[in-house]
C-alpha cells in the first residue's frame, strides 16, 4: 500500500491486486492527503470542497463519487431495471491521485480547462460547471462554482472509457463560456 503513496502522474495506482478493503485504505490514503487533508487544495486560488449532506461538507460521499460509479442493475426475472446503485470503479480509483495535479495545472500545455451551463436535472435549472480535461489522458474533473464566486464544490472526476465520453465533452468544449468560473 505505501507504494501509492509514491505514484506520480501520469503512473496509475497499484490497486487491483489488494483486497476490497485494503483497496479502499490505500485510497483512503491518497484522498486524504491530496484532498481531505489538503489546505491548499484550491483552483485559482479558489478553495476547493466536497459535496454537502444536510448543509455540511461530506468527506465520505466525495471520496464514494471519486472512486466508484452508478450501475444500473437489472434484475434477470423480472427484466426489469432495479434502482441505480455504485459499484467500485477501476478507472477512477487507479487514477485518484491525477487529481491533485490537474487542479495545480501542473501540464498546462496539456489541459483544456472551460466552462459551461448546463441544465441541472435533479435542481430543475441551469448551473455553471467547470471542467478541467486532460487531452492526452482522457481524464476530467468537474466542479461546479459556488454560488458566492470564490470557491468550487468538486463533483466528480473520471476516465472516458465509454465509446461516446470524449465526443460528448467536445460537444461541451463547443458551448464553453467566454471566461471560466
Amino acid at each position: 500500500m505505501p507504494l501509492n503513496q509514491l505514484k506520480r502522474y501520469p503512473e496509475l495506482l497499484e490497486i487491483l491486486h489488494l483486497s476490497p478493503s485494503s483497496r479502499n485504505e490505500s485510497l483512503r490514503e491518497i484522498f486524504n492527503r491530496d484532498i481531505e487533508d489538503n489546505p491548499d487544495f484550491s483552483f485559482r486560488g479558489k478553495r476547493i470542497y466536497p459535496i454537502k449532506s444536510d448543509g455540511r461538507p461530506d468527506m465520505d460521499r466525495q471520496f464514494m463519487h471519486l472512486t466508484s460509479c452508478v450501475e444500473n442493475t437489472v434484475d434477470a426475472t423480472e427484466g426489469d431495471q432495479s434502482p441505480r446503485r455504485r459499484i467500485f470503479d477501476k478507472d477512477r480509483s487507479m487514477r485518484l491521485h491525477w487529481i491533485r495535479h490537474h487542479i495545480e495545472e501542473r501540464l498546462a500545455d496539456m489541459i483544456e480547462i472551460f466552462s459551461i451551463e448546463e441544465r441541472d436535472m435533479q435542481r430543475r435549472q441551469n448551473v455553471v460547471k467547470t471542467y478541467i480535461y486532460d487531452k492526452r489522458e482522457k481524464y476530467v474533473i468537474v466542479k461546479e462554482p459556488h454560488r458566492s464566486g470564490t470557491s468550487y464544490y468538486l463533483l466528480s472526476a473520471y476516465y472516458l472509457n465509454r465509446e461516446y465520453g470524449e465526443k460528448d465533452l467536445k460537444r461541451k468544449m463547443k458551448k464553453r463560456l467566454p471566461v471560466v468560473f
